[in-house]
């Protein structure tokens, strides 16, 4: 039986999309064991993903190196006897501990110094435009993967897909004093990036008040740190219709939030981790995109709307305005936002 070790990546958008490596490795070795070194907050994500067996917890911060610390974590790691291991990030320090649990075959892509670190190195990493490819390319041998459209065409690939827990779900719902007696929107205002990601709290406003006169309610996301947002969001919209706003970000955990965006019908998101996971859990996502492009880390879901402006100065991949007006965002109106769900919706309901 294949034993094998991922170290997973430090973003919940990325730790999203490293599922279709799992599905796939699944589909190679269905009996293997699959293991997941990822940071402590991973694990609501890992534990909703059936083809991970064990998310084991990175001790260390996203920019902490600490030989020792990794010494002592991949010699512990040596008596698990794991066949095989998939270095995701890019950094030399995410080899090291299967280097030091004397993992036999040790697969990445190339990054900083990793030669010897890792003993399958990819190089060809150009060769795949989406990140969803460059993680399910890892499963193949090197040898399969050369040369164009190896993979064959994006839509094809495993998509990631959260399982959502019907106990759970409903547990969260009495804890936050949430029904489903209206259609829900949820809405995903932050993003961790940087201001030019983040659409104008107003346009929010704006396209929450619509929905709620069209008889949906509706769910803000986030973490503590969009808390001033969503509240701000919610300020905007008409003092009888703020009953319908129900301000969760900062108050829920990961898990909590995973389930509670699996009850929306339509998720309307900035390019966040969120938007990623309103994607997996079969959402329809209205997907906004201001210094960033869906070229790379698209929604992987066919339930799917992107929207952006085709103002010359974007994509900049900045995080914040270089140009200082944020036009790719501000001239991105709600009216367009408001048509893609509704387009959506007719099209669930066809």
């Amino acid at each position: 039986m294949e034993k094998i070790l991922i170290v997973g990546p430090s973003w919940v958008g990325d730790m999203v999309m490293s599922q279709g490596l799992y599905i796939e490795l699944k589909k190679q070795y269905p009996d293997s064991q699959i293991d997941v070194l990822a940071p402590a907050w991973c694990k609501a994500i890992l534990e909703r993903m059936p083809q991970v067996d064990q998310a084991l917890e990175m001790p260390l911060g996203h920019r902490q190196f600490d030989l020792k610390t990794r010494y002592q974590m991949g010699k512990r790691l040596r008596s698990s006897n794991y066949t095989q291991a998939y270095v995701l990030p890019n950094s030399a320090k995410s080899a090291l501990i299967p280097f030091f649990a004397k993992i036999p075959q040790r697969v990445g892509w190339k990054g900083e110094m990793r030669f010897g670190l890792l003993n399958d190195i990819r190089t060809n990493k150009k060769s795949f435009q989406y990140m969803l490819e460059r993680y399910v390319a890892l499963a193949h041998s090197k040898s399969a993967m050369t040369g164009s459209g190896c993979l064959g065409e994006l839509k094809n690939l495993p998509y990631p897909a959260l399982s959502l827990q019907a106990e759970t779900q409903q547990a969260a719902m009495k804890q936050f004093e949430l029904t489903e007696k209206r259609p829900i929107l949820g809405l995903c205002p932050g993003a961790e990036f940087g201001p030019a990601k983040r659409w104008p709290e107003g346009h929010f406003a704006r396209v929450a008040s619509e929905m709620i006169s069209k008889g949906y309610q509706v769910w803000l996301f986030g973490s503590a740190k969009d808390r001033e947002v969503t509240s701000a969001i919610i300020e905007q919209v008409a003092p009888e219709n703020q009953q319908h706003c129900y301000n969760l970000a900062g108050s829920t955990s990961l898990v909590q939030a995973v389930d509670l965006i699996g009850a929306c019908k339509t998720v309307v998101s900035n390019d966040s981790g969120l938007m990623h996971v309103a994607a997996a859990v079969g959402c329809n996502v209205v997907a906004v995109y201001g210094s960033s492009s869906p070229k790379y880390t698209p929604p992987l879901t066919d339930k799917l709307a992107i929207l952006n402006t085709d103002i010359e100065c974007r994509p900049c991949f900045e995080r914040t305005c270089p140009k200082q007006h944020l036009k790719c965002l501000q001239e991105l109106m709600p009216e367009k936002v408001i048509e893609a769900i509704t387009k959506l919706d007719a099209l669930v309901v066809g």
